[in-house]
């Protein structure tokens, strides 16, 4: 089992490999351009970030190009993270959900790790 500072330490590496790739390939500015409707869909609660690092329609879904691109964005980074650090992408995926969470702003919605959904 892994101590806090581990986890500390694996995040944090987790987190600076996606800055680096992400920049790879135009990924950084996609995300950046689809910000703006990602946050809007996130305030009136449409969405949420699940417990996988990845975005949800927390009721019917809309269909939106911007979440199933911005989803298809973070898949690619965390496959590239995954690669280098030499583990999957579900745990790169799972990491990240908990620093998303941790930085999301208050009135987000966050799945937790047992599937259910609460309001920061």
């Amino acid at each position: 089992m892994h101590n806090k500072k581990s986890i500390i330490a694996i995040i944090t590496l987790v987190i600076c490999l996606m800055g680096t790739v992400a920049m790879a390939g135009g990924i950084k500015d996609r995300m950046k351009e689809r910000k703006p409707a990602i946050d809007a869909l996130l305030s009136d609660g449409t969405i949420g970030e699940n417990n996988i690092g990845l975005l949800e329609y927390r009721g019917a879904e809309l269909g939106l190009d911007v979440v199933r691109a911005e989803n298809q964005d973070r898949n690619k980074v965390y496959m590239a993270i995954a690669k280098k650090a030499g583990t999957t992408l579900d745990v790169v995926g799972q990491r990240r959900a908990v620093r998303i969470a941790q930085t999301a702003p208050p009135g987000t919605w966050i799945q937790g790790d047992n599937g259910k959904w609460y309001q920061k």
